[in-house]
């Protein structure tokens, strides 16, 4: 399991695949502004 993060924690790296199908990292993003979205899986409780 994950441990929790707190406010002013660093988020930890993670990969993920884009819309495009290409491959984004977090540390890609290092040093500029960057907005994350995060939303419940359809049909969960939020």
């Amino acid at each position: 399991m994950a441990a929790k993060l707190t406010v002013g924690d660093a988020a930890p790296d993670f990969r993920l695949k884009a819309d495009d199908g290409r491959e984004v990292r977090l540390a890609d993003y290092r040093g500029r502004w960057l907005v994350l979205y995060f939303f419940p899986k359809a049909l969960t409780p939020g």
